[in-house]
């Protein structure tokens, strides 16, 4: 018999005994990605929701949405989310309960003002539609505020709110019209791969086999995993928001009042029927559930606490007056699911096949169609179409644990509205990761930073009490520091540890001509070491790897510590029989030495011949350094004359003592990444993550150059289309008059008009300059280019430079 559905449509459904892919979870974001399947041509696609649709959080989200968020791309796809709400109501019939009334950015002190300079800088290239308003303006749009409190305001005509079960079922329904099909009162009991990679999901109504499945379990996102074994550290939080009851002066008004963010105050707000729904993020944040999510939880709320919030009312009385005479009418608390950096896991999950994931959408309402959207191209096209890395799953590793992931999760709801400059470090969650060197140089004054888990160095005081810094968007007390650090390395020698690289083993027969086709660049021959681009199909750039050949069989590649899950993931499904790939980042640590006396330096702790001669530029070799074994690389990312030494971990402290020993006489000292930054942008050297991403192809990133073009590889098609038809935009190195540095995603200007934007940036301390390095048009990238960079709301020349502004010849590195 078949089996019904409790939703009443009206007819009976039978649960499929296959299905392409199989979304677990109702809420939002599996609607969103089950509608975008099936609307881009996968009809063969089933949600199977555990009840009823929204359950879990989606059902009582305060519906608040916006497009502002850290990441410009996630802002990007916030936007089509938004303008998607239209498209939806009109397929599915069903009200999403949209209201565009426009919203306001509140910035009560200096800080936040700088902060919303920023993000306007990053409107004019992006095209969103934002602007300053004054507080008087801001009182006219909305009377219940007072303006004495407020500096400015950034306005956006795009926010809004809308209705959070309207919305999902619009999604669900615009899905069905399309071909898709979802279950509600379905749980899935098992998931059970086969050797063929599908999946048999179990419910107690059948068992569905999926070629695909995705875990957009929401608040049970841990509980799906765990089927699996999969770790996924998010963390359910409770939270607070109240609901007035009517507001005199909504009641008579005759339009909706826009919403709004109050940063300072730590408020967001809208308003709701005729009175004002007012939400919080609690100083100290309550982890709900941390053990695990009931599975009969659903369309309940939890007992408000409204202790919890009470600091929080009181700058809201004060902001909003009206709030203080008006009775509360409910006050919710509920869970929401949150991510250690607050921003969604999505995408295939590294070393699982056919296994997707969508969770820790916390704000599901601004970002539920653009996950969609990107979910779906990503699984039928082999890629999205924007560099989504600051959602992708894989930039959490095996150190990510669920007791991490719970720390840094309330330490980011905590944070929601607390400012978080580009220089600051946060303090929870840390040393999760370490090397053998941590206490040996923080004890020399270390400031530690964090990246993909493990703690590494930023720059050095002048010892352990000193060691300390003063988060600003301009610079702080470390300039001086870096500085020193800076001159070291191109006047003596340096150390920086190289532990966050990531180190991938590629052995076998076949080896050699599987690089050749992954690898854009050439494969070097034995001992040799070459820098080459790793393309997509699509011909984005999604790696820039320094490939050592060890053996005709035996490579050793070099890349982005945080891509190094990202890249296992991008290479295993094309693997051969006869090649063999292991990620070995952790079982090889590291020291790299610059500057012009580090071959001194060098020559006194091996026996190997190290000259000009002995071990030329780009030379690699297994050897012994300071009595430990080693791979020694000749190569540099400073521009100065350079090597670097990777050991075992339990090598590296012994390694350390030697080189810390032979270069007393020679001045040696450490430095950290930021004096490595500045050094490399002197050098006009782009970083991964920043000027290379998969936004960008690898003629408009400058990286064709180390492109051989007599072979085949992946993207050579898209990659030579791009070269024939000649780049929209171009990387370019820009030298500024400014004393305030860039960071990233600040406007470049000119004639008054974006033209691109900074992807890094900061003071280039051997030559004295503010530099930055950003995309521009291609007409405007010719050097000599006068231009203007946004730096907090003012406008500074540029100029485009046309060579590296230190060592244009590269003569020192190849010394």
């Amino acid at each position: 018999m078949p089996e019904f559905t409790k939703e009443g449509t009206g007819r009976a459904k039978a649960l499929p005994s296959h299905a392409k892919v199989v979304i677990i979870g109702g809420g939002v974001v599996g609607c969103s990605i089950l509608f975008h399947l099936a609307k881009f041509g996968w009809k063969d696609v089933v949600l199977l929701e555990r009840d009823e649709l929204t359950s879990g959080s989606s059902w009582h989200a305060a519906g608040q949405i916006h497009t502002i968020s850290s990441d410009p791309n996630i802002s990007r796809l916030q936007g089509y989310t938004i303008d998607l709400y239209k498209e939806i109501e009109e397929t599915s019939g069903h009200s999403v309960g949209l209201h565009m009334t426009g919203g306001f950015y509140l910035a009560s002190n200096k800080t936040w003002y700088d902060y919303l300079k920023r993000e306007r800088s990053k409107a004019r290239y992006m095209g969103l539609h934002q602007e300053f308003i004054s507080p008087a303006e801001v009182a006219e749009r909305h009377p219940l505020i007072d303006p004495k409190h407020y500096l400015a305001a950034l306005w956006d005509d795009q926010d809004g709110d809308l209705d959070p079960s309207g919305a999902t079922y619009a999604f669900a329904k615009a899905a069905r019209v399309h071909g898709g099909q979802y279950f509600t009162y379905t749980p899935v009991t098992t998931t059970t791969q086969k050797s063929d990679g599908s999946w048999d999901v179990a419910t107690p109504k059948g068992t569905i086999n999926a070629e695909m499945i995705v875990n957009c379990g929401g608040l049970w996102a841990r509980e799906v995993g765990h089927m699996q074994g999969v770790n996924i550290p998010v963390q359910p939080m409770e939270h607070h928001y109240l609901l007035t009851e009517d507001i005199p002066e909504i009641v008579n008004s005759p339009t909706r009042l826009p919403c709004g963010i109050d940063y300072e105050a730590n408020i967001y707000f809208r308003q709701e029927r005729n009175g004002l729904l007012l939400g919080t993020y609690e100083q100290k944040g309550t982890p709900w559930k941390v053990g695990g999510t009931p599975w009969d939880f659903g369309h309940e709320l939890l007992p408000p606490n409204l202790d919890q919030i009470a600091d929080r009312l009181e700058f809201a009385f004060e902001r909003v007056p009206v709030l203080a005479d008006v009775g509360i009418r409910q006050a919710i608390n509920g869970p929401f699911t949150f991510g250690p950096d607050g921003n969604p896991m999505i995408g295939p999950v590294p070393g699982m096949t056919n296994y997707w994931c969508a969770v820790g959408v916390m704000a599901g309402f601004c970002q539920g169609g653009g996950v969609g959207l990107t979910m779906a191209e990503w699984m039928m096209d082999g890629e999205p179409s924007i560099d989504v890395w600051a959602m992708d799953v894989a930039r959490f590793g095996d150190w990510a644990t669920p007791d991490w992931g719970t720390v840094k999760s309330t330490e980011n709801y905590e944070r929601r509205f607390v400012m978080t400059f580009p220089n600051e470090t946060l303090p929870k969650g840390r040393r999760q990761q370490t090397t053998a060197l941590y206490d040996r140089l923080t004890a020399k004054g270390a400031q530690m930073g964090q990246a993909f888990g493990l703690e590494h160095a930023l720059w050095f005081a002048d010892g352990p009490q000193d060691a300390w810094e003063d988060p600003s968007f301009e610079r702080n007390r470390s300039h001086d520091y870096v500085a020193a650090e800076c001159k070291a390395v191109r006047e003596g020698v340096a150390g920086i540890e190289v532990a966050n690289f990531a180190k991938h083993v590629i052995k076998g027969v076949g080896a050699r001509a599987w690089l050749d086709h992954v690898m854009a660049g050439f494969v070097p021959k034995p001992g040799r070491i070459s820098l080459s681009p790793m393309l997509t199909e699509k011909g984005k750039l999604y790696g820039d790897l320094t490939v050592a050949c060890l053996a005709e069989d035996h490579f050793m590649l070099f890349g982005s510590g945080a891509m190094q899950d990202a890249h296992s993931r991008f290479w295993a499904g094309s693997l051969p029989a006869d090649v063999t790939h292991e990620n070995q980042t952790a079982q090889w640590h590291g020291i790299a030495v610059s500057g012009p006396k580090s071959r001194a330096l060098l020559q006194r702790i091996t026996r190997d011949d190290v000259s000009a001669e002995g071990m030329k530029f780009r030379d690699t070799r297994q050897t012994h350094v300071g009595g430990v074994p080693v791979v020694l690389n000749r190569i540099s990312f400073s521009g100065e004359l350079g090597f670097e030494i990777y050991c075992r971990p339990q090598y590296l402290l012994r390694l350390s003592e030697a080189i810390e020993e032979a270069g007393v006489d020679l001045g040696y000292r450490w430095y950290g990444n930021r004096a490595l930054m500045s050094l490399r942008l002197e050098k006009g050297w782009g970083a991964w993550g920043l000027e290379f991403r998969p936004d960008f192809d690898a003629v408009e990133s400058g990286m064709d150059g180390f492109i051989n073009w007599n072979k085949d590889f992946t993207g050579k098609a898209a990659t030579q289309a791009a070269r024939d038809n000649g780049p929209v935009r171009k990387l370019v190195t820009l030298t500024i008059e400014t004393e305030i540095d860039v960071t990233l995603d600040e406007a470049v200007m000119k004639d008054g008009a974006a033209i691109g934007y900074v992807t890094s940036g900061g003071y280039a301390h051997s030559v004295g300059q503010s530099m930055a390095m950003a995309y521009v048009s291609a007409e405007h990238a010719v050097a000599g280019t006068q231009v203007q960079v946004e730096i907090l709301g003012d406008f500074y020349d540029a100029s485009v430079e046309g060579a590296p502004v230190y060592d244009p010849s590269g003569a020192k590195m190849r010394s």
